[in-house]
């Protein structure tokens, strides 16, 4: 899994880069690189690439979750593909693990920079 970190302060993003798929065979991958970060940050993972994600995926996620609550930090996943976010919403997690707040890409920048229209 490639990814791409951004931290500021406490808070790490962290993009999965081209990852298309969260199954079984990926999870172990994928919780070995993120526990002992959302142990000691509050993690935002971006999952706009994933169109596919299986129990397997849904399992580690909860766990990332898990971890990070045990540990008295934060874990949510941002920008979900639609597939994601409605997989999520199926098994009622979208609450618990969705964020609408944190969009970040090569765009972001102050909006006193951007044109009004």
């Amino acid at each position: 899994m490639t990814s791409t970190f951004t931290q500021t302060n406490d808070a790490i993003y962290i993009e999965t880069g081209k990852l298309s798929e969260l199954v079984r065979g990926q999870d172990h991958a994928l919780l070995e690189r993120l526990a002992p970060l959302v142990r000691r940050h509050n993690v935002s993972l971006d999952l706009g690439h994933v169109q596919r994600m299986d129990a397997a995926g849904i399992a580690a996620l909860i766990s990332l979750y898990g971890c990070a609550r045990d540990a008295g930090r934060s874990f949510s996943v941002v920008n979900a593909s639609p597939r994601v976010a409605e997989i999520l919403a199926l098994v009622g997690l979208d609450r618990i693990l969705l964020s609408h707040n944190m969009v970040i890409n090569s765009q972001c920048r102050p909006c006193a920079d951007r044109p009004a229209a």
